[in-house]
């Protein structure tokens, strides 16, 4: 593969290469190159959002260059301030390694594991003296004679200068010294990255990590080491179509996820973000994309239909392709035909004293709604109903609701059982 070729790859839905000229220079000695991504282990599972960068690791792999998966468990303690509008909730020892259990496991279908072009690396491993993978070499306690001549690499002026800080600043919030610490921790493991391994080459992250980035590149040149190039990839909008995927905004989309509720959700994206997750998220043709663009803005071809192509990619990528088209059928029976899934679990419910079912208490204990709030909210609107019908009272009958569907919006089904 040419140069040219190389670089068309690489920058592929890319936002920013700082540098590009250095990027072509480190590919021009034909060398293997180190490419580093962290990722805190704040929350169990994996969702579409961190597979943008995933996937353009994988792009790496590809192209034969070994790709440092950094599990960063000690700084998922102290919490990435990027894109925070307050401080972190501070996350236990014991949060953080029961979530980075799941990390290896989730991304061995979108990377290559082969040890040439593959490595796990936790950052405890030099700031807290302890591997999780039991290594004997690489291993250091970060103390204050190391701790001494990081922090002297960066003012508090410079800290400052970061969006993030200055806005919370401004509204009267508070910002922590652990976050202020945080850039320079996750540049810190550049430096440990190049120490170890000789070089690391390129670092990839969302555009919101650009601050943390970059100060891998100051630190890199402060200790000595040819500095990383840094490439950074576009944020992915969550269902909502506003905000960045996340959890705990209730917005992602799991790869772990069940296939029947991968494809649902990938149904209820807005149509503006398709061509988006096409380039982000697939290896579809980007002359394809284009084409597929133009047809959608000249209102060519029906957005649902796309979306659905969308989906069935995804959810074979994730699951198998069977899954995908059985999904694929499943969502267009329930919603083009109205007619409900062809299996539908159980959901239990438990009778109160006067004969009667508390509607609201089952919806937010079998989580079908956020809070009792929630809950009311979605009865009121008529997004609750009992084999098709709308109910109208948060309180129905234990005769009316034993054996019946509920369903609640347009994609959860459940048959109620009284509980034994």
């Amino acid at each position: 593969m040419t140069l040219t070729e190389q670089l068309a790859r690489i920058r592929r839905g890319c936002v920013d290469v700082i540098t590009e000229q250095s990027l072509k220079a480190k590919l021009s000695t034909g060398r293997q190159l180190i490419i580093k991504a962290g990722f805190d282990p704040t929350a169990p599972d994996l969702h579409l959002g961190h597979t943008v960068l995933l996937r353009k690791l994988r792009h790496f792999q590809d192209l034969g260059h070994q790709v440092i998966f950094l599990i960063g468990d000690a700084t998922g303690l102290v919490g990435d301030p990027s894109g925070q509008t307050q401080t972190r909730r501070l996350l236990t020892w014991e949060d953080v390694r029961r979530n980075a259990k799941t990390y290896q496991e989730q991304v061995k279908g979108l990377l290559l594991t082969d040890p040439k072009v593959f490595e796990v690396r936790y950052n405890s491993e030099w700031f807290l003296g302890a591997s999780p993978q039991m290594r004997q070499s690489g291993v250091e306690r970060f103390d204050f004679s190391k701790f001494v001549p990081l922090a002297s690499r960066a003012t508090v002026s410079r800290l400052m200068t970061r969006d993030d800080f200055s806005k919370r600043l401004k509204a009267g919030k508070p910002v922590s010294l652990l976050e202020l610490f945080y850039p320079l921790m996750q540049g810190y493991d550049s430096v440990k990255i190049a120490e170890q391994h000789g070089a690391c080459d390129v670092e990839i992250g969302g555009t919101d990590q650009t601050f943390n980035l970059l100060m891998g590149r100051e630190l890199m040149s402060a200790y000595g080491f040819d500095p990383q190039v840094v490439l950074t990839m576009p944020l992915l909008e969550g269902t909502d179509g506003v905000n960045k995927m996340s959890k705990s905004l209730g917005n992602q989309i799991g790869i772990s996820e069940p296939p029947d509720e991968m494809f649902g959700k990938l149904m209820s994206i807005p149509d503006t973000l398709i061509i988006k997750y096409f380039t982000l998220l697939t290896d579809r043709d980007s002359a394809q994309l284009a084409a597929l663009e133009k047809q959608l803005k000249a209102k060519q071809i029906n957005p649902r239909d796309t979306k659905a192509d969308l989906a069935t990619d995804l959810v074979s990528l994730y699951h198998t392709a069977e899954a995908a088209q059985r999904a694929r059928e499943e969502f267009f029976k329930v919603f083009s035909r109205r007619a409900p899934p062809t299996e539908i679990s159980s959901l239990k419910m438990t009778e109160k004293a006067d004969g009667q079912v508390d509607l609201v208490s089952l919806l937010v204990g079998a989580k079908l709604a956020k809070s009792n709030n929630d809950a009311r909210r979605l009865i009121r609107q008529g997004g609750v109903k009992l084999n098709g019908f709308p109910v109208a009272s948060p309180v129905v009958a234990l005769a009316q609701a034993s054996g019946a569907i509920l369903q609640v919006g347009s994609r959860h089904f459940r048959k109620l059982v009284v509980s034994s």
